[in-house]
């Protein structure tokens, strides 16, 4: 992807466009026509999923863009999802749907690091494929991730290299060799499994008791939504923020009710992590730590103070913001659609549950699909509904015994073993399936072995390769190769016939050098194993029970009896290299206490899964 064309995406914010992949000698304006009507076609489809999804920052939306220079006519948007990176995958897993729903069209999505699928799947990437090879080659096509290839010896059909494709030649060629450009299982494997929707859009959501002012409980009933722009307002307060809630105008403190609210688990964290201590001359007072609602209680006050803040930066909209949707020319063909698409579930017009997903339909057709022009802030919408709504008290009070339960935050607390899962899965490593394996797996052999074959395995020109790194990709290097291509290049076959002109007389001073370096090494062996002996070193050691293996091999004691001389014993006792090994990595890693360390990171690197000591000692 083009760097500038990087830069110009802001980091919180992902774009995405929907092109037709034939146009078919359609004129300008027909296409201009058959986009627009996808749109709303699109949109219905998926408003049962997004009535109900709480955003961060921007809503999922669609809009018809025309041609521009080398981009053709599509449908695209742009979303903010703020610290809440769900929206994110959220918006690929409805580009994956439409796109299966709507054959004629591929998807493209980016962010501010281009192409982000591919990161995810990096460690199952073709060679050639990286960020500055990309551009315009990721599709989302028919619910698949495809990728435009490169020419190979077995096929002809892709791009090369040093061309980057057109958005009009990559479609076309997508279109005409859809299975050729189907990205690989593995790549399509990493993709897939943030793809566990709509079933996380719930288990997404959490549901807490807050103790907050009843015209927060007013509009949270009416626009669950609004939660997310106060939760903002509150993370990301100032001290001039603050100023207006030294005295709530809007929310007075006074008319607080216990109410169930719910968030996304990234709002919740935002909010609950917060430490705030409320102004003395807002009234809002808490209550002990130890009492038992001191957390609705400070849920509430730290809820209470984000409306405050949107509220105090905004006034009333004027009539012409609040007309309704109906008088919306797009209002008509999107409610047929919405029909069609089965929106309303059977339910007969009129009844209750009709006029809510009525409601939820016209909120949604406000943020998705009418005009930026016709909407209004966070803190409008609020001052609207305070104002086309009249509160009750006594209603709020009432409801405060019939509230659900709220869900539990223990998901908040990460022990040790969460961070080592998230790690490993993050690392591209899959947890072992079956329990025996696992414990296969930290089997001491197994270390053993593991350092072994690393020792033994022969490096690259970029350093000890361990087994994740052969995965990826292996090299070889063979030094007597390379040896010879050296002697060809300097002349050394004169040099070999030199020698065999003197083979045939006395050794040659290569042989003699030879010889002569290994007896000085035996000399200083010998010479180290003296020193040594007179030290403790060797107590440090484990040692084989060497005695009761000689007793076995009579012939091999010096007295022929089969019995070792006691000095013959003291000299010889072979070490257990394996045990010693071991017992040094172990005692490594308890050094650690859990950390990161030398052990661990060598161990992991070698695929060797060390279980967490429970011995405290």
């Amino acid at each position: 992807m083009d760097v500038l064309q990087m830069r110009s995406i802001p980091e919180d914010m992902v774009q995405y466009k929907l092109f037709l992949v034939q146009t078919n000698g359609m004129s300008s304006q027909q296409t201009e026509e058959r986009l627009k009507h996808l749109t709303e076609e699109m949109l219905a489809k998926v408003a049962q999923l997004l009535v109900q999804y709480i955003w961060q920052d921007q809503p999922f939306n669609l809009k018809y863009h025309p041609e521009k220079g080398d981009v053709p006519a599509h449908i695209g948007g742009s979303t903010r999802y703020g610290d809440n990176i769900e929206d994110e995958w959220f918006i690929v897993y409805l580009l994956l749907h439409l796109t299966e729903l709507f054959p004629e069209l591929a998807a493209r999505v980016e962010d501010n690091d281009g192409d982000f699928l591919l990161i995810e799947a990096a460690d199952h990437l073709p060679k050639w494929l990286n960020p500055d090879t990309s551009e315009n080659r990721v599709f989302i096509y028919r619910g698949e991730l495809h990728i435009l290839p490169c020419p190979s010896k077995s096929s002809s059909i892709g791009f090369s290299l040093d061309v980057v494709p057109s958005l009009a030649q990559a479609l076309v060629l997508l279109s005409a060799h859809p299975e050729v450009c189907l990205a690989s299982p593995k790549i399509r494997s990493a993709i897939y499994k943030f793809m566990t929707y709509p079933e996380k859009i719930k288990a997404n959501l959490h549901r807490a008791h807050c103790f907050i002012p009843a015209g927060v409980a007013s509009v949270l009933a009416q626009r669950p939504d609004l939660v997310a722009p106060a939760v903002s307002a509150f993370y990301l307060r100032d001290p001039v923020d603050l100023q207006a809630c030294r005295s709530f105008k809007t929310f007075p403190p006074d008319t607080r009710v216990l109410a169930s609210v719910t968030f996304t688990r990234c709002l919740y964290a935002q909010l609950q992590q917060q430490q705030f201590t409320p102004d003395r001359r807002s009234d809002f007072d808490l209550p002990p730590r130890s009492h038992p609602r001191y957390k609705a209680h400070e849920l509430g006050t730290k809820l209470a103070h984000g409306f405050e803040i949107l509220c105090s930066k905004s006034r009333l909209p004027s009539s012409e913001a609040n007309t309704p949707v109906s008088c919306n020319p797009q209002w008509k063909n999107f409610l047929e659609s919405l029909k069609k698409n089965g929106y309303f579930r059977g339910q007969l017009e009129g009844s209750a549950f009709h006029k809510e997903l009525l409601r939820c339909a016209e909120i949604f057709f406000k943020q998705s699909v009418a005009s930026k022009s016709s909407s209004i802030s966070a803190g409008e919408e609020i001052l609207q509904l305070l104002h086309n709504s009249p509160l009750n008290l006594e209603e709020f009070k009432k409801l405060e015994s019939q509230l659900p339960p709220e869900d539990s935050d223990s998901w908040l607390e990460v022990t040790s073993q969460d961070l080592e899962q998230l790690l490993q899965e993050a690392s591209g490593k899959e947890e072992e399936e079956d329990t025996k394996e696992e414990e296969a797996g930290y089997s001491l052999v197994a270390v053993s072995q593991g350092m072994k074959d690393f020792l033994n395995a022969m490096s690259s020109h970029e350093g000890a390769e361990t087994p994740w790194s052969l995965q990826i990709q292996p090299f070889s290097f063979d030094p007597g190769s390379m040896a010879n291509a050296l002697d060809k290049l300097l002349g050394g076959k004169e040099e070999e016939l030199d020698a065999n002109e003197t083979e045939e007389g006395s050794s040659g001073p290569a042989e003699m050098s030879a010889a002569e370096t290994l007896d000085s090494l035996k000399s200083y062996m010998d010479q180290m194993d003296q020193e040594l002996q007179s030290t403790n070193v060797g107590k440090s050691f484990s040692q084989t029970n060497y005695k009761a293996c000689v007793n076995n091999d009579s012939s091999r004691s010096p007295t022929g009896d089969g019995l070792l001389t006691e000095e013959a014993e003291e000299e010889i006792q072979p070490l257990d290299i394996d045990v010693n090994l071991v017992a040094n990595l172990l005692e490594s890693l308890s050094s650690q206490a859990g950390l990161a360390g030398p052990a661990s990171n060598l161990l992991q690197s070698l695929g060797i899964q060390i279980p967490p000591n429970s011995d405290p000692s």
